[in-house]
């Protein structure tokens, strides 16, 4: 017997809810705030409309369907399935952390926030979910396939991102290693530098924009579906055994990027999550490039 579909609410800690488990109690929070020329009633006021819109969207889950919730921190040790509709609660960028965690499952992003949210990946009001989550369900309703970047190691480790993925030294110091393309025929650059960042179409608003602007690249930043991705090393460092030639360029899908590390201690991670990092020391490769999943967004 086929099991019914489950909507997954995907959501985080408001910065209320922070700051009280921080402080004890409200007033204490607010104490905090005030002493630094802030006033808890902003904070307060935000933390309310974002619970009122997850009990909205709850509500919105058909009855015959299965709901269940789980925190930003807690995606790591969830899992999901493949009859599985997830609904983003929240902020552009918790999308971004789930997408890692899927294969194919069908986005809902729910902005809770409309004019703090830029809402290019929680597109949807509470209101709305009651309808879409039927027409999601039966593929009646459009979605955009969104292209992620992948890095792998030799050792297996593997890592997935929806806006990019950076590679340096933790604390974003410099870190050495040999960069190389992986149709150069074994020939790599050399390199000290503060890390390499490899993006994608829907990171190209965000890390990804910044470097692309200070370069004054002529490199065209990807739209969110293109099947390609653009890297960039950050401040590499020309000195009599390391290079500079090799600090910008495309990735199309296929091509791949490869780094040797060459410090103690280098680290990958994707979308800004340091905590959930793939860790590499001396000698060992990591490739990067277009990742074969794609994040399946309701449009």
């Amino acid at each position: 017997m086929s099991l019914a579909p489950r909507a997954v609410l995907v959501h985080r800690t408001t910065e209320y809810e922070e700051l009280v488990a921080r402080h004890g109690t409200h007033g204490q929070a607010a104490f905090f705030l005030r002493s630094r020329g802030r006033d808890i009633e902003e904070i307060a006021e935000r933390h309310r409309r974002t619970r009122t819109s997850m009990a909205e969207v709850t509500a919105s889950v058909p009855l015959t369907w299965r709901q269940t919730q789980v925190e930003r921190a807690d995606l790591d040790r969830f899992l999901f399935g493949p009859e599985d509709v997830v609904v983003v609660v929240g902020q552009d960028g918790l999308v971004a952390n789930v997408a890692k965690y899927l294969t194919g499952q069908p986005v809902l992003g729910v902005d809770t926030d409309p004019g703090r949210n830029p809402g290019v990946l929680v597109r949807h009001r509470p209101a709305a979910v009651a309808g879409l989550l039927p027409a999601v369900f039966a593929r009646d309703t459009g979605v955009d396939e969104l292209t992620m970047v992948e890095a792998v190691a030799d050792d297996t480790q593997r890592l997935v991102a929806l806006n990019e993925i950076y590679l340096g030294a933790p604390g974003h110091q410099t870190v050495r290693y040999r960069l190389g393309l992986g149709d150069d025929r074994g020939v790599a650059e050399a390199q000290a530098s503060s890390g390499v960042l490899v993006g994608t179409g829907t990171g190209a608003s965000g890390w990804l924009r910044s470097l692309w602007q200070e370069r004054g690249a002529a490199l065209s930043l990807p739209r969110p579906t293109d099947d390609r991705l653009l890297w960039f090393v950050r401040e590499a460092w020309p000195s009599p055994v390391t290079g500079t030639s090799l600090v910008a360029g495309e990735l199309a899908l296929g091509a791949e990027l490869r780094l040797t590390v060459e410090s103690e201690r280098l680290v990958a991670f994707g979308d800004g999550m340091e905590g959930d990092a793939v860790q590499l020391t001396w000698g060992q490769t990591v490739r990067v490039g277009v990742c074969g999943e794609r994040l399946r967004l309701v449009g």
